[in-house]
């Protein structure tokens, strides 16, 4: 990036002096960040908030920097990914960073051919749809995605006392691009495999499941202090399927990063009926999309998992009393969970005012402090 990346960095996004990644009194303090704290129950100052897709599309500055740049290729440039990640956190100050990425990059690296197409998203040139076609789907190794590793490293040193968060996308949310081609609103190619092709659909969820871990355990490797497994897609099924058809390779991700010493956390969206399978697939945390009360969602789940949401991300868009209110709504359901990060129910939306996330961030930060 050169004399565009050096001009807009910031070599301290919160005011900490740049440290090595490897640093071990920095590691202390990361878990003894708020952000760290709530994912494991504990006490914190305030309730920790971070933003999904904080990093992107509703920042000037981030569409500045991406003009020209396909996402894929933004992804596999750690100086430009460093830059990306750090807008957010200082513009907003928020408890955490996520890295960013994009869940099919892992699948890149594992030789599908495929693009990410503004406005559409990821489109896959030959789906999967036979047994032949897994051949195309090979296991990853770290240096396959090296370029990720590169980019936590500098993050973890930029970032000081601010946990950097990784993630990746789950086996059942991967497998449905791969299968349908591209995003889909009915998932019709992919449940007619799920429920007719039950080795195939086995034997495809385990190869991502694979390919899921690896990329995580890379991201830990070199520094994160948290993942989150997205399952985006998983509300498209009913409790008995999830059960069946997609929490074992999900369970066979979070579970294989049980020793890896960082925080999970697993999200979905729609996932109302879903959250207590969810919860035993292995997490620590539990995401909850905007659709389920907190309260009632750590009723259903139990109280060894901290909660991560919920407010609706269109609340953002109506007046900022409107915002506080529901904001406070979210604070005061959240206190029944043994831990609680603020979030979105989902992403932030590209049309979001960035000053609204701002001005929130320092609301729940006031609102919340013990």
């Amino acid at each position: 990036m050169g004399e565009d990346y050096a001009a807009t960095r910031c070599p301290s996004p919160i005011g900490a002096p740049s440290v090595s990644w490897h640093d071990g009194a920095v590691t202390s303090v990361l878990n003894d960040s708020p952000f760290v704290r709530a994912c494991r129950g504990q006490d914190v100052p305030h309730t920790p908030v971070w933003f999904m897709r904080q990093a992107g599309r509703s920042l000037p500055e981030y569409r500045k920097i991406r003009a020209g740049v396909g996402m894929l290729e933004s992804c596999r440039r750690p100086e430009l990914v460093t830059e990306i990640t750090l807008q957010p956190v200082r513009r907003h100050h928020v408890d955490a960073a996520i890295l960013f990425s994009d869940i099919v990059v892992p699948i890149a690296a594992a030789g599908v051919d495929l693009d990410i197409v503004a406005g559409t998203g990821p489109v896959v040139a030959e789906p999967i749809r036979a047994e032949a076609d897994l051949e195309r789907l090979r296991p990853i190794t770290p240096a396959d995605v090296d370029f990720v590793a590169e980019s936590v490293k500098l993050l973890v040193a930029e970032l000081g006392a601010t946990p950097l968060i990784g993630f990746a996308g789950a086996p059942f949310t991967l497998a449905s691009y791969l299968i349908e081609g591209g995003p889909s609103r009915t998932y019709l190619k992919t449940k007619a495999m799920m429920y007719a092709a039950p080795k195939l659909w086995d034997a495809l969820l385990s190869r991502l499941a694979d390919i899921t871990l690896t990329f995580l355990r890379t991201q830990i490797d070199a520094g994160v202090s948290a993942v989150q497994l997205f399952d985006s897609w998983a509300g498209a099924l009913s409790e008995a399927d999830y059960r069946e058809h997609v929490l074992p390779h999900s369970a066979r991700v979070l579970r294989g990063l049980a020793d890896a010493g960082v925080p999970r956390i697993h999200f979905g969206v729609g996932t109302a009926v879903l959250l207590r399978a969810m919860g035993e697939a292995g997490a620590d945390v539990v995401g909850v999309d905007w659709r389920t009360p907190l309260d009632h969602a750590t009723g259903i789940i139990g109280p060894d998992h901290a909660l991560q949401g919920n407010l609706d991300p269109a609340i953002l868009f109506a007046g900022w009393d409107v915002v506080r209110c529901e904001a406070d709504r979210v604070l005061e359901q959240g206190r029944a969970a043994p831990g609680h990060v603020f979030n979105l129910g989902h992403g932030v939306m590209p049309e979001t005012d960035p000053d609204v996330l701002t001005r929130l961030v320092a609301h729940v930060h006031e609102a919340s402090a013990r």
